[in-house]
């Protein structure tokens, strides 16, 4: 069994060729230097919330695609809804955390 975060990596790359972008290509749009897509991808790093809501958004697909492998058991698509509801409220709660945190310090 892969760790989630090699998991997560062989996705964002599958997903990224199946988009026919290279690396370089996708981590412009994301913001991020190739070379950090590649720790990425290879499983070496992960990825913050925004960083997540990133790559969904530019590879097309929910976040809880990202996590599932397929060699693992199967899930049916009432449990990749249930993870993306879960995914999607963890994502908001950290982005308005961050909001909070620049609020804070914006304000001393």
């Amino acid at each position: 069994m892969k760790g989630i975060k090699a998991v997560f990596g062989a996705n964002i790359k599958y997903y990224r060729k199946k988009l026919h972008l290279s690396q370089e290509q996708l981590a412009e749009k994301l913001e991020i230097t190739p070379k950090h897509l590649s720790t990425i991808e290879t499983g070496a790093t992960f990825v913050s919330a925004e960083l997540l809501e990133k790559f969904t958004r530019q590879l097309l697909v929910s976040a809880s695609t990202l996590f599932y492998s397929v060699d693992e058991i199967t899930t049916d698509d009432s449990l990749l809804g249930k993870i993306d509801h879960i995914i999607d409220k963890e994502c908001e709660k950290t982005s308005n955390m961050i909001r909070m945190q620049i609020r804070y310090l914006s304000s001393q």
